[in-house]
């Protein structure tokens, strides 16, 4: 099985009820019409086997920065609201993977058209590019928990860890005062 687009709830029922698709992992809410009641499937497995093209590599875009970087500066760790060239593209950075992180904008103010050393900043991490089923955690927007076994061999041991974090604990019960 390998993971081919992300798809609103209401077309998985529709793949399922034409038997297009079957139901392998639901969450608890309902699809239901006069006739059938169906749960909401948040994994579907199509019927038949698809020739699927290949896409190289995850496109580069703004919210694709961000998602990988965290929504962190890679300078301050400061939530990050601009995107910035490593290497100035005025002076023949390119815009690449490699070359785009997130950062906040008094750092990305800072470091103007630098390199990091000549504004005296520091990558915490060198910037990578994603594998390229990253496009599916981009569109959308966040890695279900039913989700990870289908999505960490095709993302490798560093995304794996960054970008399928563990979901965060269920909010605890009251305690009685």
């Amino acid at each position: 099985m390998e993971p081919l687009a992300v798809v609103a709830a209401r077309r998985a029922v529709v793949l399922v009820l034409t038997s297009k698709a079957e139901v392998v992992h639901e969450d608890g809410a309902w699809f239901r019409s006069e006739r059938i009641a169906l749960r909401a499937p948040t994994v579907v497995r199509l019927a038949r086997q698809v020739k699927v093209p290949r896409r190289p590599a995850a496109g580069l875009s703004r919210r694709a920065v961000f998602v990988r970087d965290g929504g962190s500066c890679q300078y301050c760790a400061a939530p990050a609201d601009d995107v910035d060239h490593v290497m100035p593209r005025s002076r023949g950075g390119e815009h690449r993977w490699e070359n785009v992180v997130a950062a906040c904008r008094p750092c990305n103010a800072n470091k103007q058209d630098r390199t990091p050393d000549e504004a005296g900043l520091r990558l915490s991490a060198v910037p990578k590019a994603p594998p390229p089923v990253f496009w599916l955690v981009v569109r959308a927007g966040r890695v279900a928990d039913d989700w990870r076994p289908y999505l960490l061999p095709y993302l490798g041991a560093r995304w794996s860890v960054s970008l399928v974090a563990p979901a965060l604990p269920p909010p605890s019960e009251p305690t009685p005062a």
